[in-house]
């Protein structure tokens, strides 16, 4: 067998079985050139991740995340979880191209493709603040009520479209939580009652009045 025949022989056998896994197993490659950690350990230059995952890339070092019919590029100082059909982004930047319509999650905002088709989409989270702009065709921002809840998920939720060309801003956290009630020290709270004050305001008027009104004579005098 001539030997360029073996050498394609050869990477098919390496890159089918790794093919099948990913759509099977909703894995997928990580190829980086260093700095680049997964689950927190120090990660070989090419190796598979698995949904729950996380890669988290160290400062000027990037990495690619290559899924079936998705690619995601992890900016230096990034750190991401995988979920299959789904990037859930801590902080840092992300760079997409999908015809999987692959979302990212941050937060309670999920960034959505609007449509199947070839779709490419930056997103940075900073300071609280997630950025999105769409490169190539629309994206829908979803925010949600709670960051637990995922875009898969029911419940209420508000949706911005990103056309194409276009870059818009949102908090990553969508909902205001409610503020705690006022407790008031119970010592303090019989005493500054106005059912209190003002009985007590009165009884101490009447006894000066009863005082400075009677001149010389006695509270109490001896005789009638």
């Amino acid at each position: 067998m001539p030997a360029g025949r073996k050498f394609v022989c050869a990477a098919l056998v390496v890159v089918w079985p790794v093919s099948l896994m990913a759509d099977d197993s909703g894995a997928a490659m990580l190829h980086h050139d260093g700095g680049t950690l997964v689950n927190g350990n120090p990660a070989p230059p090419s190796t598979a991740i698995f949904p729950n995952d996380t890669v988290q890339t160290q400062s000027n070092h990037e990495a690619t995340i290559s899924a079936a019919g998705s690619s995601v590029t992890v900016k230096s100082e990034t750190l991401v979880q995988f979920d299959g059909d789904e990037i859930i982004l801590d902080h840092g930047t992300l760079l997409i191209s999908t015809t999987r319509e692959l979302r990212v999650r941050v937060g309670c905002v999920t960034v959505i493709p609007d449509t199947a088709a070839w779709t490419q989409y930056d997103v940075t989270d900073v300071d609280g603040k997630v950025t999105v702009s769409a490169r190539k065709s629309d994206v829908d921002i979803e925010s949600r009520g709670s960051k637990l809840q995922p875009a898969r998920a029911g419940g209420r939720s508000q949706r911005l479209t990103v056309h194409e060309g276009e870059q818009k801003t949102r908090e990553e956290q969508c909902g205001v939580a409610p503020k705690p009630p006022r407790y008031i020290d119970a010592r303090g709270a019989f005493l500054n009652s106005p059912w209190i004050i003002g009985p007590a305001a009165g009884g101490i008027i009447l006894g000066t009045c009863l005082i400075l009104c009677r001149g010389d004579d006695p509270v109490s005098p001896s005789r009638p």
